[in-house]
């Protein structure tokens, strides 16, 4: 009976610590002077500004395209696209759904992340 309880309890602590590791971030991505990322390429106009980790498409179906990030303020990181330069948000309402360890995609629009993945809202 004791075994039973220890492999319950061990079971449960797994399985918490996954969903916290695993789970959702907090929608905010960390990004420095210099850092090479992926984004939305379509202009100002688009309200997604999905930016991700890895190659793949926005939350407007578009594919993301390479950027340097030239400026970080709070919340906002500038990022050079080709030779234009355009201000994202770096804390979305949407992310990742598989965790931070995976392709660290944000969004301000609902959609796919860059690895495929639903995106989904920040809690």
């Amino acid at each position: 009976m004791r075994n039973v309880l220890v492999l319950t309890v061990t079971l449960v602590l797994a399985v918490g610590m996954f969903w916290v590791y695993a789970g959702p971030s907090d929608g905010k991505m960390a990004l420095k002077v210099g850092d090479e990322i992926n984004a939305c390429g379509c202009g100002t106009a688009c309200p997604c500004q999905t930016i991700s980790d890895r190659e793949g498409t926005c939350g407007c179906g578009h594919k993301l395209v390479k950027a340097k990030v030239v400026k970080v303020g709070d919340g906002t990181a500038d990022l050079q696209i080709g030779s234009d330069t355009r201000t994202f948000k770096t804390v979305g309402k949407f992310v990742c759904g598989c965790g931070g360890e995976c392709c660290q995609t944000i969004s301000q629009k609902a959609g796919k992340c860059g690895c495929g993945k639903e995106l989904v809202a920040v809690k």
